[in-house]
């Protein structure tokens, strides 16, 4: 068996697959738009500020030789976001626009694959919004094909979010995404899902969206790997002056009412006038204006680096995520790591990261009055938090990036018996 792998932008979850496909020898080919290697075009291309971004497309060198890039659309998206020109990458409708770097990416994939004449013994891997034309230049080859759903499905984060709207209409301003999607994507979706011989879901949450018309499919559930943080364990001497200090909540992601942002704000209104520090490191999806009369005394962070992510949440104590709707939000990981313990909702997909009252707690989606209650707990139980924070980590780490790639393999396994 074989396996062609594709993904438009690349991230921590495909980097795990490919490498493990290849240390498997069963990877054929791995499709991106842009890879950097030590010494290559785009590593040197990322030495210039306007493409800064790119540093984050680095793929294990022992890839290169399998990687084939299509880079023209994601990096004129790159340089748009970069200058600031918010026509060009309007959603679906820009010229760079996300939608149209997928779509142009799908396409040359299903070249590729149609051009090779690939045989019946490749599977084809690709992931939502960027597998249509690929599947369907797959079955006409009768390759298989593995559908990788890293979020809800459009028809439950769209049913989710208009709720939202009406929940919170001065917040339907931040509710980007599935809802503003128009018919023909949201059809792309569907095609791509009817095409799919198996579907690979990070979590439970994920499987619990999909339609009842896809049962018949193989579903696979495969929770992400925990990226590890060496970090030394706080002296008796730093562990008294954080005691002395406000709790510190920290919240990280897009600042919109999809990840529950507003029930945070209204919980920590709640605890107006006890010792609470709410951290928000994000990208804005309104003005700072909005947020500020919102919840005025919130300290803002701007997003950065992945290590100086880790940096900041060394300096806090607990991380909130009260999302509506999530895949499986590998933020949370990357807490547990840093030693913070979770209060987070089932829809994050992170059930299975909680052990309640000893990594964190689970609470309901919209409950600010629960989450408070939480917050309070922690805030009475200070001495409790470093602890806890330590059993977050060692649960954490349970969940390996090889074993993630290892659980797919085995799932592709079994659809070629």
């Amino acid at each position: 068996m074989k396996v062609i792998l594709s993904h438009p932008t690349g991230n921590s979850f495909v980097r795990a697959l490919a490498k493990e496909l290849l240390d498997a020898g069963i990877l054929e080919a791995f499709y991106t738009s842009i890879a950097s290697f030590p010494g290559s075009f785009f590593d040197k291309l990322a030495r210039y500020n306007i493409f800064a971004e790119l540093k984050r497309r680095g793929f294990d060198p022992s890839l290169q030789e399998y990687t084939k890039v299509f880079p023209f659309w994601e990096l004129g998206r790159t340089a748009s976001i970069k200058i600031g020109a918010t026509q060009l990458t309007k959603h679906e409708k820009g010229f760079f626009s996300l939608d149209r770097s997928y779509q142009a990416f799908d396409k040359f994939v299903a070249h590729r694959i149609a051009r090779a004449n690939a045989k019946n013994s490749i599977a084809v891997y690709a992931y939502e919004d960027g597998a249509l034309e690929t599947f369907l230049s797959a079955k006409a080859l009768g390759i298989k094909c593995v559908y990788d759903l890293p979020i809800a499905y459009w028809e439950t984060g769209r049913k989710l979010m208009n709720e939202e709207a009406i929940r919170l209409p001065e917040w339907e301003r931040t509710l980007v995404g599935g809802v503003t999607d128009s018919p023909k994507k949201l059809q792309r979706k569907v095609r791509e899902l009817e095409l799919a011989d198996i579907v690979i879901a990070p979590s439970q949450f994920v499987v619990d969206s999909l339609p009842n018309w896809a049962s018949s499919k193989k579903i696979v559930k495969v929770p992400f790997g925990t990226p590890i943080v060496i970090k030394d364990v706080k002296s008796r001497e730093e562990e008294k002056k954080r005691l002395n200090r406000p709790l510190r909540i920290m919240f990280a992601g897009s600042m919109g009412q999809r990840k529950g942002l507003s029930d945070l704000f209204s919980a920590i209104k709640l605890l107006k006038g006890l010792n609470v520090e709410l951290v928000v490191m994000g990208s804005l999806l309104t003005s700072m204006d909005f947020y500020r009369r919102e919840l005025p005394e919130f300290i803002y962070e701007k997003g950065r680096p992945h290590a100086q992510v880790l940096e900041l949440m060394s300096t806090c104590d607990v991380f909130c995520l009260p999302s509506i709707v999530e895949g499986r939000a590998l933020v949370m990981q990357e807490a547990m790591s840093s030693r913070l313990p979770l209060i987070i909702t089932p829809n994050t997909g992170g059930n299975d990261l909680v052990v309640e009252g000893k990594t964190g707690f689970l609470v309901p989606i919209r409950s600010p009055e629960i989450i408070a209650e939480k917050i309070n707990w922690f805030l009475e139980n200070r001495s409790a938090v470093s602890e806890m924070g330590e059993m977050a980590r060692r649960h954490a780490l349970k969940y390996t990036w090889e074993n993630y790639g290892k659980q797919i393999i085995h799932s592709l396994n079994g659809l070629f018996e």
